[in-house]
C-alpha cells in the first residue's frame, strides 16, 4: 500500500487535506459554508467516509462537489433511494457523493466521497443555516463543532451506535481555517472566542458590519465558539422574507415567511419575588468521560470536579421550604435519597457528604433509565418539579431521551448543561426545548458555576402559564404557524416563531403579533408591530429555518405515532425536505458525476477519515479495530464501522453478512475506587461551604480562616449586643461584595438567603456591624450594597 499523503496516528492515509469555514451572521441568524478539500495520493481509487458533528438545530441546505472546473450540485432525495443510487454509482465505477443525517441524532452527519481516482482532488461544499442562542451576558453564541466524541448506546436500546473512526484532537491531520462576517441593524460591541482571533475589523463607521477570523496557528483540537455582542441586543424584531420566485404560490417556499423574535419583559413587581418552593432534582453524569479535563489548556480541573463544586453552590442556594434529590448515572444510576426530601441543614449536610465522594466511575452514559425513574416518582403537591441535567452528552439514543422528556413535559421544567468539548447540541438543546427549560454549554475556559446559577434563577422564577400567540393581519392575509406552541418563557430570553404568510398585501401594510401569558396570577401581554414588506437579498434563510422547524416537529410526531399515521408523517417530511432543500432524518443529499469520464477501474479502497475527539472512553466500544479497510466496490469490509444510518452493511447487504461485534460490559473499564473530594481550596467555595442551609454563618475558626483573619481578630471586633451568627453573616456578605465582585453571579442567590435570614433576626446595630466589618476586612462596602 502506498503510504503517502497525510497520515493518522495508525499510519493510514487520510484523503481530507483541509477544511475552510466561512460564517455570515445577520443579526441573530447564521449561514455557514464549509469547504472540505480532498486529495487521493494513493495509487488506487478510494471511498472516503467522514462522520462529523454539526449544530443540532442546523438546517443543511446545500451540498455540492467540484472536481477541476466541473461542479455537481446534489439533490435531496428519500434516504433509501439516495443510498441505493450512491451504491449503484460506485458499482458502475462512477464518482458519487452522499451526505446524510443520523437516524438517532440530528447533530451527526456522514459524508461519503466515492470513487475518487488516484491523484485527483475534490472540493466539497456544505452549507447550513442556524439560529444563534442567547447567553446569560446577552451575547449570541455560535459554535462550530470540531470534536465528535464516541456516542454511548446502552445495551438493549433500539438505537444503532454511531461509531466514529477517531483520533485525539491534537493528532487530527487536516487543517481548519475560519472567517466570519457580522452585520446587524444595531452596532456591534465586540466579538469574543474560545480560540485566538485576529482583531475585529469594522467595515463602516456606524460599526454595524465587521469581519473577524481565527488567528494564525490555530490547532484543530477543540470546538470553535464565537460570542457576538450587539448594543441593545434584546429588542423584539420581525423579518418578512419573500418567497422563491421559481416556487409555486401557496407552498412554503413560494409564499413569504415571517420570523418573529420575541423578548418578553416581565413586570418588576413579579420578578422581585423569588420562589420559596419547588422540587429540585439534579441528575449528574458520572460516566468515565467525566474524568476528562474541562479544557486542553487548564488541566487542573476535571469535568467531575467542576460538577461537584457546582452542586455545592446549588445546594447552598436552594430556598428553605423546597424539596430536593440528587441522582448520578453511568451504566447504572444512584440516588442520594429514596425520594425527594425537604431541604434542611441535616439533609443538605447528608447530600454534601455524598457529593464529596462522587467520582467518574459508573461506566457508560445511560441517561434513559434514571430519567424514567425520576418520572415514575409522584410529584409533590405545590412543589413544581425542576430537573437539572449535567452531562458531557455522549449518548447514542438522543431521540429516545428527548421523546421521554417531551412525554413528561407537563410535570416539570428541564434545564440542561453540556459539559466540555463534543457535547451533543441535539441532546442538550432538545432536553431544554422539550422540557420547557433552558440549555447551557460549558466549553473552553468557561466556569460551570455562573451558567448553572443563571439557570437556577430561571427555575426560581414563577412559571409562565397559559401562553398564547395571536396575529392581527390585513383581511386578505393569513398566517400558517410553522413553529410548535411556546411552552416556556424566561425574562430576557428570546423565543422565535415562524409563520407562512398567504394572500396579497400592500407594501405599506403592517401586521401585529401579540403574546399573552399569565405570570404568578398576573395576566400579561407583549406586542410587536412589523411591516409586511419582504426584505431583499436574504438568501431564503428564513424559509429554510422555518422549514427546519416544521420538519423537526413532524419527525417527533412520527416517532410518537405508529402504523399508517407514521407513514403519512414520513411522506410529509420527505415532500417538505425535497421542496425546501433542507435535510431530514428521512432524506439525504446525493450527487453523481454522470459526465463523459471513463469508468474508474480497480479495487476501491475505503478510508474512514478520523474525526477529532477529546478522549476515547474505554467502555464505549469493544468492536474490532476500526482501521481503514480495503474493499472492492461490490463488497464490504469485514469490520466496517457500524455507523447507524450510515452503515455500509445496510447499503450493500446483498454482498456479505454483517460481522458479529461483541460488546464488553459497559462499566468494567471505568470502575475505580471512589475519589474523595478534598476541602475546597477556591476561596469563594471555601466560604460558601461554611454557610448553613437557612442562610447564616457560624463565628468559628473556619470562617476566620476563610476571611484571612485569626479567630481572635474576628471575635474581638464584634460589636456588643450582636449575636455571633449575625456578626459572622455580615462579615461573609462584606467579603463577598468586596473580594468576589466578578463572581457575583455565583453567590448572589445564597447571599439573598443570608439577607433574608438577617432581616428575620431583627438584629440591632446592623449599621455598626457593617462599619466594624469594613474596618476589620479593610473594605468600604455600603450597607445598601448588601441589601440591608
Amino acid at each position: 500500500m502506498n503510504r503517502c499523503g497525510l497520515l493518522t496516528s495508525k499510519k493510514e492515509p487520510v484523503p481530507l487535506k483541509s477544511i475552510e469555514v466561512e460564517l455570515e451572521v445577520r443579526d441573530h441568524v447564521a449561514t455557514v459554508v464549509s469547504t472540505l478539500n480532498y486529495q487521493n495520493k494513493e495509487d488506487k481509487p478510494i471511498e472516503a467516509v467522514f462522520v462529523f458533528p454539526l449544530p443540532g438545530d442546523a438546517a443543511v441546505c446545500h451540498f455540492s462537489a467540484k472536481m477541476g472546473q466541473k461542479e455537481i450540485v446534489a439533490e435531496v432525495k428519500e434516504k433509501q433511494e439516495a443510498c441505493e443510487e450512491y451504491d449503484d454509482a460506485l458499482s458502475s465505477g462512477q464518482q458519487a457523493f452522499l451526505l446524510e443525517e443520523s437516524d438517532q441524532s440530528p447533530d451527526i452527519f456522514s459524508m461519503s466521497v466515492g470513487c475518487l481516482p488516484p491523484g485527483e482532488s475534490a472540493s466539497i461544499r456544505l452549507e447550513y443555516v442556524t439560529e444563534l442562542a442567547v447567553q446569560a451576558d446577552e451575547g449570541l453564541r455560535f459554535c462550530l463543532p470540531a470534536v465528535l466524541n464516541p456516542r454511548y448506546t446502552p445495551q438493549g436500546s433500539k438505537a444503532t451506535a454511531v461509531q466514529v473512526n477517531s483520533v485525539p484532537a491534537s493528532l487530527v491531520p487536516y487543517s481548519l481555517s475560519f472567517s466570519a462576517r457580522v452585520s446587524s441593524p444595531r452596532p456591534i460591541s465586540k466579538v469574543e472566542s474560545s480560540c485566538s482571533l485576529d482583531p475585529l475589523q469594522f467595515l463602516n463607521t456606524d460599526q454595524t458590519q465587521a469581519t473577524v477570523k481565527l488567528g494564525a496557528g490555530h490547532k484543530f483540537d477543540r470546538d470553535v465558539e464565537v460570542l457576538i455582542y450587539y448594543k441593545d441586543a434584546h429588542q423584539p424584531t420581525a423579518v418578512v422574507e419573500a418567497g422563491q420566485a421559481s416556487a409555486k404560490p401557496g407552498t412554503l417556499m413560494g409564499d413569504p415567511v415571517v420570523m418573529v423574535s420575541l423578548f418578553p419583559e416581565f413586570p418588576q413587581s413579579v420578578m422581585s419575588s423569588v420562589a420559596s418552593c419547588g422540587e429540585f432534582v439534579f441528575l449528574m453524569d458520572r460516566s468515565g468521560s467525566m474524568r476528562s479535563n474541562m479544557n486542553n489548556k487548564d488541566r487542573s480541573q476535571t469535568r467531575i470536579s467542576s460538577a461537584r463544586d457546582t452542586l455545592l453552590l446549588l445546594l447552598k442556594s436552594l430556598p428553605m421550604g423546597c424539596y430536593f434529590n440528587i441522582y448520578s448515572f453511568g451504566s447504572s444510576f444512584e440516588h442520594i435519597f429514596p425520594k425527594s426530601v425537604e431541604y434542611s441543614q441535616q439533609t443538605m449536610e447528608e447530600a454534601l457528604k455524598r457529593v464529596g465522594t462522587m467520582a467518574a466511575n459508573l461506566g457508560g452514559t445511560e441517561i434513559l433509565k434514571p430519567l424514567k425513574h425520576i418520572y415514575e416518582q409522584p410529584c409533590i403537591p405545590n412543589q413544581p418539579r425542576q430537573l437539572f441535567v449535567f452531562t458531557d452528552g455522549e449518548v447514542g439514543n438522543t431521540k429516545e431521551v428527548i421523546d421521554l422528556v417531551k412525554k413528561n413535559s407537563g410535570s416539570h421544567r428541564c434545564f440542561s448543561f453540556g459539559i466540555g468539548e463534543g457535547a451533543s447540541s441535539a441532546l442538550i438543546n432538545g432536553l431544554a426545548k422539550e422540557g420547557g427549560g433552558h440549555a447551557q454549554f460549558i466549553t473552553g475556559s468557561d466556569r460551570m458555576q455562573p451558567k448553572v446559577m443563571q439557570s437556577l434563577r430561571f427555575a426560581l422564577q414563577p412559571a409562565v402559564v397559559d401562553i398564547s400567540i395571536t396575529w392581527d393581519l390585513p383581511k386578505d392575509v393569513s398566517v400558517t404557524v410553522l413553529s410548535p406552541p411556546i411552552t416556556a418563557l424566561f425574562q430576557g430570553q428570546r423565543s422565535l416563531v415562524y409563520g407562512q404568510l398567504s394572500g396579497q398585501s400592500s407594501e405599506a401594510a403592517e401586521g401585529c403579533v401579540t403574546v399573552k401569558y399569565s405570570l404568578a396570577g398576573h395576566p400579561t401581554q407583549n406586542q410587536l408591530h412589523f411591516s409586511l414588506k419582504p426584505e431583499e437579498d436574504t438568501g431564503l434563510t428564513v424559509h429554510r429555518l422555518g422549514a427546519r422547524t416544521l420538519i423537526r416537529s413532524l419527525e417527533m410526531e412520527g416517532r410518537e405515532s405508529r402504523g399508517e399515521q407514521h407513514t403519512g408523517v414520513k411522506e410529509k417530511v420527505v415532500a417538505l425536505s425535497i421542496q425546501s432543500g433542507v435535510s431530514s432524518c428521512f432524506t439525504a443529499f446525493i450527487a453523481v458525476n454522470k459526465g463523459d469520464g471513463e469508468v474508474i477501474q480497480g479495487p476501491l479502497v475505503r478510508r474512514n477519515v478520523p474525526a477529532p475527539r477529546m478522549m476515547m472512553r474505554k467502555a464505549c466500544f469493544s468492536a474490532p479495530s476500526m482501521n481503514a479497510s480495503i474493499a472492492c466496490s461490490n463488497s464490504i469490509p469485514k469490520y466496517a464501522p457500524m455507523m447507524g444510518c450510515f452503515s455500509a452493511e445496510r447499503r450493500r447487504k446483498s454482498c456479505a453478512e454483517k460481522s458479529s461485534l461483541k460488546k464488553k460490559s459497559p462499566g468494567a473499564a471505568d470502575s475505580t475506587q471512589p475519589e474523595v473530594k478534598p476541602p475546597p481550596c477556591d476561596p469563594l467555595l471555601q466560604l460558601v461551604s461554611l454557610q448553613k442551609a437557612s442562610g447564616f454563618w457560624m463565628l468559628d475558626s473556619a470562617l476566620a480562616a476563610a476571611l484571612g483573619k485569626t479567630s481572635e481578630e474576628v471575635k474581638k471586633s464584634k460589636p456588643e449586643l450582636v449575636s455571633s451568627e449575625v456578626w459572622a453573616t455580615i462579615l461573609a456578605l462584606i467579603w463577598l461584595q468586596e473580594f468576589q465582585t466578578d463572581a457575583k453571579d455565583e453567590w448572589q442567590i445564597l447571599a439573598g438567603k443570608a439577607v433574608l435570614w438577617l432581616q428575620a433576626q431583627n438584629a440591632p446595630n446592623v449599621t455598626e456591624c457593617v462599619d466594624a466589618g469594613n474596618a476589620l476586612l479593610g473594605c468600604r462596602v455600603q450597607k445598601d450594597a448588601l441589601g440591608l
